[in-house]
């Protein structure tokens, strides 16, 4: 896993490699171990290294390949790279290397642009042809890797971090209006191609884009989701559904252990990650090393879920390593977590993943996490609602949508107050075939949108900023298509996952499945009290806030009057939410 950059030019000039240098000295903790840039006339392509498969110098990138004409900058990690190698081998096929980064190159000289289709894994990749002067960039099916970039006046510039674009200049960095009203509706999140600033943009997950040398750039899709059993799944009982998830995810564990590095596991004490820990451990893994973290309590509200990890750990025999961290450590560490955040999220427990991976990071480089399972196999509140609607639009947005568009024309300054954007979004995803059923619609926007640009960034921006690669096997495109084909009775029963906790049950303990949900346990920061709260008013009303005027002064001034009267139906904070905003534009936008 590593960081990305390049630069296209279509204005006859070549490449700044000044402008792909500083991209690239944002990016040191994505890549620490090493460095490259090569420059040929209109094209530059950067790469920062984080060592992981093939530790040797021979998949240094940028990798070229001077017999097919190719160069290569790749971010991420192919799971079934020796398969596909021995597949182009045995096509005559030469390699000099023994990293995924030379199989994607020749994967993509042997299948074209169809090459993304026969790679697991997860990766935003660049790809240079000599001969012709063309790009091709690509994304994974999930998102799970990220691509942003900028074109402006003849210039193409993308990397991994968008504020490794803003590093280079020559950015719109006015607000996006539409972007505001996902942010401010959809929960923080901002669907591609957008992002918060108006001048910079995402390739989609499951994209490829193809740039030409007169600067035209065209994009395909090439992967989707499609809900409802196949024709030979129709007839399945419980107990197949239940044995078809165990053996999807028993590969989806096992392929994520490639690595020339120990692989370990971010055990959160939920069912996820305790699965995760059971399926590598049941396939003969020893010495697995574990992770938990810890919080002080506020209240009633424990900070720590030790009790359930310890189960795991003594029943697998992990080597486990229990990291609390002092709360008061969290605020001097939020800035610290802004500060890497490739757009504003506004998740409370943000900064104790981002805490999190940089003790981690002082144990391993690899871990596999749980995230994903939720959105997947209908672990959350809102999807029992869904299954027997007569609207499924309202019923989502009901239990989704931070504010209405009524309170969101009261939030914003003038200038921002129109589209209604988000409630134009789902309801147009909604309509689109392959998922009839309501609950099924809900699935899959959550499980193809809001999965992508909500924790799945977060996993990707926090792990990478401690110079941590993360892996998550529920997020297997494989483990998302046989979810998807689960009728969902059978997701959402027993207050969720049923057929996932079915499956685990031949697994791991039963204590550590029927226990009660948990969430990330950051106490501390639930509630914007003390410093906190301080932090938020100064935030807001600082002189660039107010220059800046993207919220109505009087809105503000309501939320501020008491916080936690305003809550949305996630029981996020209405306040903090402008506030991080606020203090991501500050710090990404100085002056």
């Amino acid at each position: 896993m590593c960081g990305i950059c390049g630069e296209v030019r279509s204005d006859n000039r070549p490449a700044d490699t000044a402008a792909v240098g500083r991209m690239m000295g944002c990016m040191v903790r994505r890549g620490p171990d090493a460095h490259g840039l090569v420059a040929r006339g209109p094209v530059a392509l950067g790469h920062r290294r984080l060592k992981i498969i093939d530790l040797s110098e021979a998949s240094q990138q940028p990798l070229v390949d001077s017999d097919l004409g190719l160069t290569i900058v790749f971010n991420g990690a192919i799971y079934n790279y020796q398969e596909l190698r021995e597949e182009l081998t045995a096509q005559g096929y030469r390699f000099f290397s023994h990293g995924d980064t030379e199989v994607i190159l020749k994967a993509y000289h042997a299948w074209g642009l169809d090459f993304v289709e026969r790679l697991n894994g997860m990766f935003a990749v660049a790809i240079h042809e000599r001969d012709t002067g063309r790009v091709v960039l690509a994304r994974d099916r999930v998102g799970i890797k990220p691509l942003y970039y900028t074109r402006q006046d003849g210039v193409l510039r993308f990397a991994s971090a968008l504020p490794a674009l803003l590093a280079a200049g020559g950015v719109d960095t006015s607000i996006d209006p539409v972007a505001l009203n996902f942010y401010m509706s959809f929960h923080s999140v901002v669907p591609p191609p957008r992002t918060i600033l108006q001048g910079v943009k995402k390739l989609p997950p499951a994209t490829v884009a193809v740039i030409e040398p007169d600067g035209s750039m065209t994009q395909r899709p090439y992967w989707t989701l499609a809900f409802g059993a196949s024709d030979d799944q129709k007839g399945y009982s419980e107990a197949d559904w239940r044995d078809a998830t165990l053996g999807v995810l028993r590969r989806a564990v096992r392929r994520r252990l490639v690595a020339d590095v120990p692989v370990g596991v971010l055990l959160s004490g939920g069912l996820d990650s305790s699965l995760i820990v059971g399926l590598l451990c049941e396939q003969g893994e020893t010495g697995l090393e574990t992770f938990s973290i810890g919080f002080e309590s506020v209240g009633d509200e424990l900070g720590d879920e030790f009790k359930y990890s310890d189960v795991i750990v003594e029943r697998f025999g992990t080597d486990h390593h229990k990291l609390f961290i002092d709360s008061r450590r969290t605020l001097p560490a939020l800035g610290e977590c802004i500060a890497q955040m490739s757009e504003p999220m506004v998740s409370h427990d943000n900064v104790g993943f981002y805490l999190l991976s940089q003790e981690v990071a002082k144990h391993c480089k690899v871990v596999q996490s749980g995230q994903g399972a939720d959105e997947v196999f209908g672990g959350y509140h809102w999807y029992p609602p869904m299954l027997d609607t007569r609207d499924a639009f309202a019923t989502y947005a009901e239990h989704f949508f931070d504010r209405d568009f009524a309170e969101y024309r009261r939030a914003v300054a003038a200038e921002y107050a129109d589209p209604d954007a988000a409630a134009e979004f789902v309801a147009e995803h909604f309509a689109r075939p392959g998922a009839d059923a309501p609950i099924d619609k809900a699935l899959r926007i959550d499980s193809l949108v809001m999965l992508v640009d909500d924790p799945v960034k977060r996993v990707d921006n926090h792990t990478m900023a401690a110079s941590l690669e993360a892996r998550v096997p529920f997020l297997d495109h494989e483990v998302l298509e046989l979810a998807a084909a689960v009728p969902p009775e059978l997701k959402i029963a027993s207050g969720g996952k049923h057929i996932l906790k079915e499956a685990a049950r031949r697994v791991i303990p039963s204590e550590v499945i029927d226990r009660p949900k948990g969430y990330f346990p950051v106490p501390a920061l639930k509630y914007l009290r003390g410093d906190f709260l301080e932090l938020t008013r100064e935030a807001l009303t600082a002189p660039a806030a107010r220059r800046r005027g993207v919220f109505n002064q009087e809105y503000v001034d309501t939320l501020l009057a008491d916080p936690e009267a305003h809550i949305t139906p996630l029981q996020g904070s209405k306040l903090w939410q402008l506030a991080l905003l606020e203090l991501w534009l500050q710090t990404h936008l100085p002056g």
